[in-house]
């Protein structure tokens, strides 16, 4: 299989060359990012594709992460800070549209959605979101690696700075991960050429059928 070549191709790259992933492969990976799961189909966070240094730069300040502003293209996988009714309302109309219902005709799977994000405070509701952005994230390291393009997940950062920088607040949104899209630097990276280390499968997997 292609795509368990390329898993075992992928590692999280600690340095990159000066080449920049064209705009048709980012393109791939971010469709494929809108492809993802996501819980009740909500998709309760938002993408920033950076690919200006000096906007990196201001991104990177404070983070131990050179691949912030070394890659070729940064993505922010930003989280909702609240999930409102009035998003429900139109996030379900939206549906209704796309596969030809009637209006009203998903009703009770609203009402159901009000109910829930009624019964949760807002800490909760932005932790929600931060996962489903995860779920994200793993659908882009993957479609990454089948395109051959480089990426690194990474957390170390300070929220405070990429919010600030990319004005996430007045969104609605909080930076929940990142993810470092381009080429691995041969020379520099000294994980390149290193042997990919995990569990046996059987120590990792239990099937119980």
């Amino acid at each position: 299989m292609n795509l368990i070549e390329n898993l075992k191709w992928r590692y999280a790259t600690k340095a990159y060359n000066n080449i920049k992933v064209t705009e048709e492969k980012v393109d791939q990976i971010l469709e494929a990012i809108n492809l993802s799961a996501s819980s009740c189909g909500l998709q309760s966070y938002r993408v920033f594709v950076v690919s200006n240094p000096e906007i990196q730069k201001k991104l990177g300040a404070d983070s131990y992460n050179g691949q912030i502003h070394s890659c070729s293209h940064l993505l922010v996988f930003a989280a909702f800070t609240d999930m409102s009714s009035t998003y429900i309302d139109n996030y379900i109309a939206m549906t209704e549209k796309q596969r030809g219902l009637d209006a009203g005709a998903l009703s009770g799977f609203r009402n159901g959605l009000h109910s829930y994000f009624s019964t949760i405070n807002a800490e909760q509701k932005a932790l929600w979101a931060a996962k489903q952005a995860y779920i994200a994230l793993g659908t882009a390291l993957i479609a990454a690696a089948e395109l051959k393009v480089d990426a690194t997940p990474i957390e170390g950062f300070n929220a405070s700075i990429i919010d600030a920088v990319l004005g996430l607040k007045e969104k609605g949104l909080h930076s929940a991960v990142i993810l470092a899209l381009g080429y691995r630097d041969l020379e520099k990276d000294y994980m390149a050429t290193m042997k990919k280390v995990r569990l046996p499968i059987n120590e990792m997997i239990t099937k119980i059928y």
